[in-house]
């Protein structure tokens, strides 16, 4: 590991070519290139940065999208704990939801002789053949964030994110105590969930875990589940179809923020409150500042962690790779439940 480092990297996009025109470098076929480092690079668009060191692991990251503020946290986390000062050399691709996009980023970083290969995917399945490229070329490919469904496990070296059917079944217990609490467990409760991506690890295992749970309830109805794409706007045209189609909705299950955010919207234009004085019980998951303010304010009544901030794990597993150590297949952050009882002792640290 580590045996291609900087060096073995060729192909630079056509920025970093343009930036070499004024620059007197020889480069001879396909031979290896020294001190110059190219930081976050995509196919098609980057910028450049020169950095006289060719020891640095080189990371080719394919980050699902920035489809949400939690995304946009778990990059930043990412490039921060990626860099060049930490003694990383990071190429940077936004699939923007699009997993066709990824496996043309993975073929580029094997291309480009990387070292290990990091992938947030956009849905679990479909991943053998690439995987099986990067398998036969010798390099690592770590998940972060969502896991995938491989015939072959060894297509990958192991997994740094959340255990989200762990984050399903913990909003199923919440709901369990908290209707118990209100002496209303007997009661028949109507429950619609915004699910996120289809096909997602995401959406597969906070669906499963709350599912598990909810199946222990026979008055628990769950009166629809509808895709909301974990987007603040899909979220709010969903919540909107949702209130059209059901009157007597007791529960909704919003499975990120930003689709809590956008049926925050819609309940707001129709004159519908939530939270513990409300009309409607608010669960949402990821633990965004925001959230946690509406959760501080009563407006959501329960809010589940997933945490974002992997990329100081991601790189102490490389990092642990590199030195030859086994690691875990399977590495989880570390999360918690946040309602009104203990969210002031996190939301001012929150840096997402």
């Amino acid at each position: 590991m580590g045996i291609n480092k900087v060096k073995g990297l060729q192909k630079i996009g056509y920025k970093a070519a343009a930036l070499l025109t004024g620059v007197t470098i020889l480069l001879t076929g396909c031979g290896p290139f020294t001190g110059l480092s190219v930081s976050e690079v995509t196919a098609e668009e980057g910028d450049i940065e020169t950095k006289a060191d060719d020891e640095l692991i080189s990371v080719g990251f394919s980050q699902l999208g920035s489809e949400s503020t939690w995304r946009s946290a778990n990059t930043e986390s990412v490039k921060a704990s990626l860099s060049t000062g930490n003694g990383f050399f990071l190429i940077f691709d936004n699939a923007r939801q699009k997993q066709e996009k990824q496996f043309k980023a993975v073929r580029s970083f094997i291309s480009q002789r990387v070292d290990y290969i990091v992938i947030c995917p956009v849905i679990q399945e479909g991943w053998d053949m690439v995987l099986s490229e990067a398998k036969e070329a010798g390099i690592p490919v770590i998940l972060l964030d969502r896991n995938i469904a491989v015939n072959d496990d060894s297509l990958y070296t192991t997994f740094v994110g959340e255990d989200m059917y762990a984050e399903g079944a913990a909003a199923g217990k919440w709901l369990e105590a908290y209707l118990e609490e209100k002496g209303v467990s007997d009661k028949d409760i109507n429950i619609v969930v915004l699910e996120g991506t289809t096909g997602s690890s995401a959406q597969v295992g906070r669906t499963r875990g709350f599912g598990a749970i909810a199946a222990r309830h026979m008055n628990w109805k769950m009166q629809a589940s509808a895709n909301g794409e974990f987007t603040q706007a899909k979220g709010k045209e969903t919540m909107e179809r949702l209130l059209r189609e059901f009157d007597d909705i007791d529960v909704i299950v919003c499975q990120n923020d930003d689709m809590a955010f956008g049926a925050l919207e819609a309940l707001n234009d129709a004159g519908i409150t939530t939270g513990e004085k409300g009309d409607k019980i608010l669960i949402s998951f990821d633990g965004t500042k925001k959230a946690l303010e509406l959760v501080k304010e009563g407006v959501i009544n329960v809010d589940v962690e997933c945490n974002p901030n992997s990329g100081e794990l991601l790189a102490q597993i490389i990092n642990d790779l590199e030195a030859g150590k086994n690691v875990d297949k399977t590495n989880y952050m570390e999360e918690m439940v946040f309602t009104k009882e203990n969210v002031d002792d996190y939301i001012e640290d929150r840096n997402y």
